[in-house]
């Protein structure tokens, strides 16, 4: 009897297999799906229509990326299809992503409170619309959603790795597409900062560059000798911001603090408990020198964290504090003496 539930799903997979299965394949399952009677005619020519309440950048944005789906036009097609899109002021309290999505044999509708609830539905029409164009027919079906989490994100290293704007921007479609709301941008670590900081150029100069990179497995501790980094324009910054905006995506910046600072301590040996010199590190893994508690150190981060603030409309700054050893506070005078004028039990309260 303890095989009967994987019986039971491997039957409903047999089921979906053969074409028995009625609902359509979505990521993330909405909350609710019934499907009706009838079918709708995608060869028809489409007609992307927003409310007058909805603006037409959003519509434009919709068009943009739904007409890409639409297969050839049927030439005996009796009439237009429609697909719209409407805000409306519902009777009961909704979430703010909520969304209603209906496809009948005339016509595809995505109604919600808000346009960041259109846009979650309009991702759930292009599942719909790429799974239905090769049969050129959808089922008709209506579907209410909602996200179960307000928070769904994902996180993108550029340090280690560097990858160009057009890909960011191809991450965000991605995160977009699968209705995640937080894209976490990890900008600066020991092997690289990737952010523009107008008033520490060396930021970009020194630090967005290392002398190699550390390659196979951990263990061995192997490197190369080629020259590797990149930075991100506080204008591209400003537009990978808007184009995550446009699809309803938050973006969180992180600044490593205190630890992980190799990078920036290479272009400001300054701001370490020994002065250096330092190097932007080729390897991975946590490293000894991290940023020193003085008042230089907290005035060279307030002033970065003031243009990543307005770089970043985010309500969130992520500011690291993870993996940060001890090893220069514990024999750093300056950490000792601020730890015994604060007092302050230990390198763990100092942080």
């Amino acid at each position: 009897m303890r095989f009967f539930p994987a019986l039971l799903v491997l039957f409903g997979l047999a089921l979906a297999v053969h074409g028995q299965s009625t609902l359509p394949s979505l990521i993330p399952i909405p909350k609710d799906i019934q499907t009706k009677e009838g079918t709708c005619n995608l060869l028809c020519t489409w007609n992307i229509q927003g409310g007058p309440e909805v603006d037409t950048a959003f519509v434009g944005l919709l068009r943009s990326e739904l007409l890409p789906l639409h297969a050839q036009v049927e030439a005996t097609c009796p009439a237009t299809l429609t697909i719209s899109f409407d805000l409306f002021r519902p009777d009961t309290l909704l979430p703010e992503e909520w969304y209603a999505l209906n496809v009948s044999p005339e016509s595809i509708s995505v109604k919600a409170p808000t346009e960041e609830g259109l846009f979650r539905g309009s991702r759930t029409l292009v599942q719909l619309l790429e799974q239905g164009r090769t049969s050129g027919t959808l089922g008709c079906l209506s579907i209410t959603d909602e996200p179960r989490f307000s928070y769904r994100g994902m996180h993108l290293d550029v340090v280690r790795h560097f990858f160009p704007v057009d890909f960011v921007k191809r991450y965000i479609d991605l995160l977009a597409r699968y209705k995640m709301n937080t894209f976490h941008w990890h900008l600066t670590d020991d092997q690289g900062w990737r952010i523009e900081i107008k008033q520490y150029p060396k930021l970009t100069d020194a630090s967005s560059w290392r002398s190699g990179s550390q390659y196979g497995p951990y263990s061995r501790r192997e490197y190369d000798d080629v020259r590797y980094g990149g930075f991100y324009t506080q204008e591209e910054i400003r537009k990978v911001v808007a184009y995550a905006q446009r699809r309803h995506i938050n973006v969180i910046p992180e600044i490593e603090m205190p630890g992980h600072a190799l990078a920036a301590l290479a272009a400001y040996p300054e701001l370490g408990c020994t002065g250096g010199p330092y190097a932007v590190e080729k390897g991975w893994g946590v490293f000894e020198d991290v940023f020193c508690p003085k008042e230089e150190t907290f005035t060279f981060l307030q002033n970065v964290l003031t243009e990543v603030i307005d770089l970043f409309p985010s309500p969130y700054i992520h500011i690291g504090g993870d993996e940060c050893p001890k090893e220069r506070w514990k024999t750093c005078p300056h950490c000792q003496a601020l730890m015994k004028r604060e007092g302050l039990k230990d390198e763990h309260a100092l942080q």
